[in-house]
């Protein structure tokens, strides 16, 4: 076992609603563990975004924020920082991910064009639709065959990208944006090979190149783990060889850079950048602050330096490894090989009584919610499913995940085998669990808001919803 390379040195109690409570609660929020309040969870593995723990270099930074509108010292050092580490010359912040995307899409595409990508997260392709553009995934071929042990499925099918960047739809795509990790296809790794492969087609294609890099340190620590030629090489510079490849990347830092507010657009193009900073100022602010305080741009410079820490990142490899070792000893599939932000259960394998359009990931997170009070996300045909245009039920997603992202440095070895232990409990009485049809969503991202209800299933599929 690898023991975690810090110590507690704050905590804060847990709570403990009664199955009961738990009931009630769940019913209340329509069934969406999105609309459940903090007091109404005992573990909540919803998201590792924002949810990390600071360190004391970190909380010792807040006070040396400066909050002057523009110019502040803080940007300078967070600029320095994102610099060393990615070699962009344009760094410019946000207060998320997805408000970077979006600042970044608004200068960079016209209606009519594509993306393409290894996978386009949730918001990704929510930011590219919003602008008229269609965000298209090809994902290596390995990437299908979950239970697998194949290092990098996270790859994009690079014959597949040659194919649509040489073919008629070559002239309509605007930017590739590879995902670093491969957070919808179960947080599996880019091998650098594969990503000088997205270079040199980009570069023949004369197609910008972009990272999504909300888990660069993670991805270049399974590199490490996975990749001939990098076993002795440090995650930064495994990192920094990553973003030297790319013409630019987004990220949202509420992840890798540990802190719970903050995102980055970097850039090396002039004019792109000065596009993007014109569209920052109206949406986000100044383009030394990005929406951020100075205290924020410190405590990221700092998380920015401590993620590539090796001893970190065994620790938290390690950590997501004991749970999904805990989740196959109850009997319920996981994706193979694990990553480091998550354990993604599979529960189209797990439950196949309950069809794509009736949510199976999401009722095996609901029931683990109601078992133990933890929270997960369905990432699955809720999430990434489409409504049948002819319609009929929900066209399927590739995958029916239920993710359990671990916050960074927050819970400890027995927090997970509490988990354990609810996982277990589930798996016992999987075969009885209802499916879920939506009773309301809005049309863009519906898995945040929507309002469910239980739908029970008998052997023939025949369905009745449960009171």
């Amino acid at each position: 076992m690898i023991m975690e390379p810090y110590r507690i040195k704050v905590v804060e109690p847990l709570v403990f609603p009664t199955r009961e409570e738990r009931r009630r609660a769940l019913r209340e929020a329509g069934h969406n563990l999105f609309a459940l309040r903090s007091d109404q969870i005992t573990i909540d593995l919803l998201t590792d975004s924002g949810t990390s723990a600071m360190s004391a270099e970190q909380w010792a930074s807040l006070m040396r924020g400066d909050e002057t509108y523009a110019g502040a010292r803080s940007f300078d050092r967070f600029r320095a920082v994102v610099a060393e580490l990615t070699s962009y010359p344009h760094v410019i912040p946000a207060h998320q991910g997805r408000a970077a995307e979006s600042v970044l899409f608004s200068a960079l595409l016209e209606p009519g064009q594509i993306t393409l990508s290894n996978t386009h997260f949730d918001t990704t392709r929510a930011n590219v639709e919003l602008a008229g553009c269609e965000a298209r995934d090809l994902p290596c071929a390995e990437a299908a065959d979950l239970a697998s042990d194949y290092p990098f499925k996270g790859n994009i099918h690079l014959e597949h990208l040659r194919e649509v960047l040489g073919g008629p739809d070559g002239p309509r795509v605007a930017a590739v944006i590879m995902t670093i990790t491969n957070n919808a296809s179960g947080g599996q790794p880019v091998s650098m090979r594969n990503l000088r492969g997205v270079k040199d087609l980009c570069n023949r294609y004369r197609v910008p190149f972009f990272l999504d890099a909300a888990r660069f340190a993670e991805n270049a620590w399974l590199v490490t783990q996975r990749e001939a030629g990098y076993s002795q090489v440090p995650p930064h510079d495994v990192a920094a060889e990553a973003f030297s490849l790319a013409d630019g990347a987004i990220a949202s830092l509420k992840k890798d850079g540990i802190a719970n507010i903050g995102g980055l657009l970097a850039l090396r193009d002039d004019d792109l950048a000065a596009r993007c900073r014109n569209v920052l100022i109206t949406q986000e602010g100044f383009p030394t602050y990005g929406g951020l305080a100075g205290r924020d741009l410190e405590a990221l410079a700092q998380g920015l330096v401590e993620v590539t820490e090796p001893r970190y990142l065994e620790a938290r490899a390690s950590a997501t490894a004991h749970l999904a070792a805990l989740a196959a000893d109850a009997g319920i599939p996981t994706v193979r090989p694990t990553g480091c932000h998550a354990v993604y259960l599979d529960a189209g394998a797990f439950l196949p009584h309950i069809p794509a359009y009736r949510y199976p990931a999401h009722s095996l997170g609901c029931a683990l919610y109601l078992e133990a009070g933890v929270r997960s996300v369905e990432l699955g045909s809720l999430t990434f499913g489409r409504p049948d245009p002819a319609g009929g039920p929900d066209l399927p997603a590739p995958r029916e995940l239920l993710r359990l992202a671990l916050p960074r440095r927050v819970y400890t070895r027995s927090h997970l085998d509490f988990v354990g232990e609810a996982l277990r409990a589930v798996a016992r009485d999987a075969a009885r669990l209802p499916g879920y049809r939506i009773v309301d969503a809005p049309a863009v991202l519906r898995h945040f808001s929507a309002r469910l209800e239980p739908v029970a299933l008998d052997s023939g599929r025949k369905e009745a919803i449960v009171a």
